[in-house]
């Protein structure tokens, strides 16, 4: 590796994180970048809205509000800041941060990323007669945010233009990091394996502590969870990175937390699709180099596509939620038998006053393992039953509200819990996908309000991937032990739509061909098929001895749009990392991995 190093760290996740991971940063992170990754889809819907009630709003005020104290710091350690916290109004953002550096007394040059917002386009995009691209509905007719996926060239050009900030709208997350290495290295739009690179450095910490040991499966191993360390990539010119973590924080960086991180909410590793770069991540290694310090490479770019993705989203009826608790013998059979009471007499309702039917009903008895289906194994005498319901029409969703209380007087024994009143009637917020030619895009950038020259990339080029070598399953041969595949693997799990993935990555190179030769496309689709409607897919990243499945039609529509507890797949790879799959006797001994044991 080259001896220069640029030190990047991501102090937020989501809208929401915690304040405290800028004066971390800040203060001990020795950062030359401090990046921030805000949005998701339903979250530009929500900003749209606040838009559209003052105009003036449509950006995450958080953002402004913690940056501002340490505004000094980090203008006296030359801290450069990126973050797309402008959501559908980077301008407005870009404002109210100005303002609190003159309140401050701090003069800061701030950059601007327009033209991801398609909203005013929504006629003409429609009379095109665009379609979803997975599902290939038609163009709805109230659409709530529109938003295209920008690259990182734009952040590159403000930076360039002296920017000490850039906010952008809807941007692909990992973008926030590779516009300051394109900008700092001179990285051209042709260099593909370095883009290729630095978007894996951005998704690594665009999670924030998740890339940290957050959500890792060694749980029991990570340190400090009230005081996790933030994510800090140093990467060279040449793009290889040691992913590491604020110091004297708690948290944990080793191979497992990494590659979890790494294969999280990814499709096909060897053409992950991103604005600057199609991602061929099935070869990159990772090695520990030092303590809470992992060294990345191998990272392929495979050339670049035409269009950006674009994430539309739009209101789809109605939807309720409730959760009540039973204490009780047999509280399982019980909570099914008030939930069917409900639902039989909403239904007897709605037939008398002429209403249509539920649209979609999700009942789960929670502490039953009613997430596991037919795997569950628990028995308990004390469960949370909750109700998910969507409709047409809203009236019937305030009937559905209305009528579970009753149930308290009216059914079981035990019912309780009644903590949240009546379950609040929200839209479905759906999400609608489709792409976008980057040639009828019109990025923009602004620095201090004046326009900056910026030039996108759009001509698609696909370069030949290399030859993937054989993957290896092996039988484990006669003499064999099952072992659960936690022993084995670590694993997470995430969701992109209505499609979840669980990569699981070995925990030593030789246990991959036996829980490869086990976990078919076809066990997982069975271990999920009551709640996976689509197909399953399997790919190989040999580089890291790892597997990504995709389960699609799995999360009952999504995000917001679903009605089941786990709606984002979050706790998927956790059921699978329970299942038992045969091993030689010889590597269990070696190892001392034990017989897997039924609770």
């Amino acid at each position: 590796m080259s001896e220069r190093k640029l030190r990047i760290g991501c102090a937020s996740g989501f809208w929401g994180d915690t304040p405290e991971a800028i004066g971390q940063l800040v203060s001990k992170g020795e950062i030359d970048y401090l990046v921030f990754d805000y949005l998701a889809e339903v979250t530009m819907s929500l900003m749209a809205r606040a838009r559209a009630k003052a105009p003036e709003s449509g950006y995450a005020p958080d953002f402004v509000k913690a940056l501002a104290p340490w505004l000094p710091d980090i203008k006296a350690k030359g801290i450069k800041v990126v973050a797309n916290a402008g959501g559908v109004n980077p301008r407005g953002c870009s404002d109210a941060l100005a303002k609190a550096a003159a309140q401050a007394g701090i003069d800061l040059s701030i950059g601007v990323v327009l033209g991801d917002d398609l909203l005013p386009r929504a006629d003409e995009i429609r009379r095109n007669g665009q379609t979803e691209m997975f599902s290939g509905v038609a163009f709805p007719d109230d659409i709530w945010s529109m938003n295209a996926y920008l690259g990182a060239r734009p952040i590159a050009a403000a930076l360039d233009a002296g920017a000490d900030i850039v906010i952008t709208g809807r941007c692909a997350d990992s973008a926030v990091a590779l516009g300051p290495l394109m900008h700092e290295y001179g990285w051209g739009d042709d260099d593909w394996d370095k883009l290729s690179q630095g978007s894996l450095a951005g998704h690594l910490i665009e999670c924030g502590p998740q890339g940290t040991g957050g959500n890792f499966t060694d749980w029991q191993d990570v340190p400090g969870w009230d005081n996790m360390g933030m994510p800090i990539v140093e990467v060279s010119e040449d793009g290889s990175f040691i992913m590491t973590k604020t110091p004297d924080t708690g948290g944990l960086v080793v191979p497992g937390s990494v590659g979890e991180q790494m294969l999280y909410e990814i499709g096909d590793p060897r053409a992950y699709l991103l604005p600057d770069v199609i991602c061929d991540w099935s070869g990159v290694t990772l090695e520990q180099v030092g303590p809470d310090r992992v060294l990345v490479k191998g990272g392929r770019g495979l050339g670049r596509t035409d269009s950006y993705k674009v994430s539309a989203t739009h209101a789809d009826g109605w939807r309720a939620v409730s959760t009540l608790t039973l204490a009780a013998i047999d509280a399982p059979a019980k909570a099914e038998r008030v939930a069917e009471a409900i639902l039989t007499r909403c239904r007897r309702i709605f037939r008398d006053r002429n209403m249509g039917d539920f649209r979609q009903v999700s009942v789960e008895v929670l502490g039953a393992e009613a997430a596991y289906g037919a795997n569950a194994r628990a028995r308990t005498r004390e469960v949370v039953l909750k109700i998910g319901a969507v409709h047409d029409d809203r009236a019937a969703l305030n009937i559905f509200a209305g009528e579970i209380a009753p149930m308290a007087i009216s059914t079981a024994q035990g019912l309780t819990g009644f903590f949240a009143g009546r379950p609040k009637v929200q839209p479905v917020v759906r999400l609608f996908s489709f792409l976008q030619s980057k040639a009828e895009t019109p990025v923009a950038v602004e620095v201090d309000g004046k326009d900056v020259p910026v030039s996108v990339a759009t001509t698609p080029v696909h370069l030949d991937p290399p030859a993937a070598p054989p993957a290896d399953s092996r039988e484990p041969g006669p003499d064999v032990v099952e072992v659960r595949l936690v022993d084995l693997v670590w694993g997470r799990s995430g969701d992109k739509g209505d499609i979840a993935n669980i990569g699981i990555l070995a925990r030593k190179p030789d246990y991959l061909p036996y829980i490869r030769s086990a976990l078919s496309e076809e066990v997982v689709k069975d271990y999920f098929s009551h709640v996976c409607d689509g197909r399953v897919e399997r790919f190989d990243l040999p580089g890291s001895h790892s597997l990504n499945f995709l389960l699609h039609e799995s999360l009952g529509g999504g995000g917001i749009a679903s009605v089941r507890i786990d709606p984002q797949g979050k706790g998927f790879a956790q059921m699978l990392l329970d299942i038992e799959i045969p091993v030689p006797a010889d590597l269990a001994a070696r190892d001392g991995l034990n017989a897997a044991a039924r609770n």
